[in-house]
């Protein structure tokens, strides 16, 4: 799951004139503040050394996982054109990256984010996108705490974000997003259990105010996973050679972990089943756990079961199952 080249150029032109020490210790500083469930923007993200090593650390991961959502979304929507998209807590634009490299009809891109200095990284890294939506996309700086409402877009996403607020705040900014999408509402978080807790609260949220699940969920039904559980998935990237020194990296590779929660406004056909977990493979069977309309369940396919033992070969962790 690479960066589109222009932005992977991009980033690479910004990162070439810092000292590699200086953005080392920010980036390691960054890993401390994101494994501690710390905001983005408080002293971690003060210096300009740190908002270098987010693009150059975090960007692609967030990247990776709004990636994946979007192209699930895509999948189960596909009568649906997405041409305007809303962005907040936008950073430098990655959700807004991502969408356009999934819904090819994008025209219209508004981000709110409340850092200047994010803004302007996010400015000039757009201005290298082939999308012209992005080139020309609307920047506000404010804080979604403080906006009762936002303009109206065909797909509003909130990428990494909610979890900087009080959860009042972000029920807050719940109703107010779900209120000025057209479309759909996305929401994503760290695929921890903190992460999850927030995705699952605001769930709920969004089915009391008549939400139609796109994804994960195969239901509407209160979520079956027990309170020591979470719902998370995870997508693969790619690292570069800079990326592997400022995360201190051996392998070629890194796996963003997430969770998440879309909605439609109109009723859809969900998957009939989630998988919530890696698929056990055996000799001759292979184990999966499933989200079904049913709840969590347990299942079993054997080489004899032709038809579903080919499919589940190339079923993965997140996929939907039938």
């Amino acid at each position: 799951m690479p960066l589109p080249p222009k932005l992977h150029q991009a980033i690479e032109q910004k990162l070439s004139t810092t000292n590699l020490k200086a953005l080392s210790k920010a980036a390691s500083e960054l890993s401390e503040s994101y494994r501690a469930q710390r905001s983005k923007h408080n002293t971690f993200m003060a210096s300009e050394n740190h908002r270098l090593a987010y693009i150059a650390t975090r960007m692609p991961a967030t990247f990776a996982a709004n990636n994946a959502v979007f192209s699930e979304v895509q999948r189960l929507l596909p009568e649906q054109k997405i041409q305007s998209v809303l962005d907040l807590g936008a950073g430098p634009g990655t959700a807004s990256w991502a969408a356009t490299q999934t819904f090819s009809e994008i025209q219209n891109i508004t981000l709110i984010e409340r850092d200047p200095a994010l803004i302007q990284i996010g400015k000039s890294l757009s201005q290298t996108a082939e999308n012209t939506g992005l080139q020309n996309a609307t920047w506000m700086q404010k804080d979604l705490s403080q906006l009762p409402t936002f303009p109206t877009h065909d797909l509003i996403v909130c990428s990494y974000a909610l979890n900087e607020l009080s959860l009042d705040n972000a029920r807050q900014v719940l109703n107010a997003a779900w209120s000025a999408a057209r479309v759909a509402l996305i929401l994503i978080e760290p695929g921890t259990m903190p992460g999850f807790a927030l995705i699952r609260q605001l769930r709920d949220d969004l089915i009391q105010r008549g939400g139609h699940l796109i994804a994960p969920c195969p239901h509407q039904e209160p979520c079956p996973l027990p309170p020591d559980d979470w719902c998370h998935f995870s997508q693969r990237l790619n690292r570069t050679s800079l990326h592997r020194h400022l995360k201190v990296g051996h392998l070629g590779y890194e796996d963003e972990k997430f969770s998440y929660i879309a909605a439609s406004k109109t009723p859809i056909v969900p998957a009939q089943a989630r998988v919530l977990r890696h698929p056990i493979r055996r000799t001759g069977h292979t184990q999966m756990q499933l989200c079904t309309q049913d709840g969590l369940q347990n299942i079993t396919v054997t080489r004899s079961d032709k038809p579903n033992w080919r499919r589940v070969k190339k079923t993965n962790w997140g996929d939907a199952w039938s």
